[in-house]
């Protein structure tokens, strides 16, 4: 048996239990709720790897209980959603999901997301109570925090604090979707954005910054109507 424990809260029986199964032929560990409550009560009492949440359920639903779970972990969180257009509010008003499923869908394709999820965590170091790395390096590019500092390609670049806080942010949770509040909320410490535009002038100066072509960027890429995310590869 593998030491990966999930944890699924999904208030439909036969999907809760069919994700069950095939995630156990995997060898991991699970553990399932019906309901967001029960969810957050088995969150509380043991260390999972990854928690799989529908939108939907019944009292607290899918988006309060990521928040809460986002409160005092990083662990990687699939969004389950059977509407398109709630895609937007899951990754931006969840503050912190990794990625999500649409209904209908194959469950080898939720076992492949859960794989994928599993595999960027562990490379990345995220995982829960383990501390964040000083510096974040990727091909052609490092973000040291204990200089404050980004170099290109070997060459230092001005950046003011929080462009370096806005990178930094980013790329400590490489290909993880960011709307512009979200952004907005974590860097300036604030709980309501009157102007998207604060984010979009400092993606467009980083860009201007660190990518070889600002016009094609590489390491910051938008995620067309929903927001950001960073694009890099670990060296």
């Amino acid at each position: 048996m593998s030491d990966v424990r999930v944890l699924i809260a999904e208030d439909d029986r036969e999907i809760r239990e069919l994700l069950r199964a095939y995630l156990e032929r995997e060898l991991y560990q699970v553990d399932t709720a019906a309901d967001g409550e029960e969810a957050l009560r088995l969150f509380g009492q043991r260390s999972y790897s990854l928690v799989i949440l529908d939108i939907m359920m019944p009292g607290v639903d899918g988006i309060e209980v990521c928040r809460r779970v986002r409160n005092s972990s990083n662990v990687p969180i699939l969004m389950l959603t059977a509407k398109d257009h709630e895609v937007e509010k899951i990754l931006g008003l969840s503050m912190g999901a990794d990625d999500y499923m649409i209904k209908p869908f194959s469950i080898n394709e939720v076992v492949a997301k859960v794989k994928a999820l599993l595999r960027r965590f562990m490379v990345l170091g995220n995982e829960q109570n383990q501390p964040e790395s000083p510096q974040l390096v990727f091909k052609g590019l490092t973000i040291d925090s204990r200089s404050y500092s980004v170099h290109k390609n070997g060459a230092e670049i001005a950046l003011t604090a929080k462009e370096f806080e806005l990178l930094k942010f980013m790329a400590s949770r490489p290909e993880q979707v960011f709307t512009k509040t979200q952004l907005f909320r974590s860097i300036w410490d604030s709980s309501y954005i009157k102007d998207d535009n604060t984010v979009m002038v400092h993606i467009r100066k980083l860009r201007k910054k660190i990518e070889d072509d600002p016009s094609d960027p590489h390491f910051i890429q938008t995620v067309w109507g929903i927001g950001y995310r960073f694009s890099g590869e670990p060296e």
